[in-house]
């Protein structure tokens, strides 16, 4: 398993459209094959910041199933245009389960 991370920041005063739109987009990455849990998870002190933590079964879930789709360009239609700066996203595995 691997656990994809970002930190989202928004654009200020468009939280709310885009949780709207994020709303629909977890739909498609809900899709795809390789796909485990989607969270988002939104900054309780600075409002527009939000963690979004993706489990897959495997790296290429990710980096090649997904984003080389079709679903992915959806995907960005609907978020990217929020993001200020674009976040980086990173992969982690896990090393201790308690």
């Amino acid at each position: 398993m691997v656990l994809e991370t970002a930190v989202l920041n928004v654009k200020s005063g468009q939280e709310v459209a885009f949780e709207s739109a994020f709303s629909e987009a977890s739909a498609l990455i809900a899709s795809m094959p390789g796909f485990i849990t989607l969270e988002l998870q939104r900054c309780i002190e600075i409002k527009n910041q939000y963690l979004l933590l993706v489990k897959w079964n495997k790296l290429e879930d990710h980096t090649v199933g997904f984003r080389e789709s079709s679903q992915y360009q959806r995907w960005k239609t609907l978020l990217h245009h929020f993001y200020e700066p674009y976040p980086t996203v990173l992969y982690y595995e896990k090393v201790v389960d308690v």
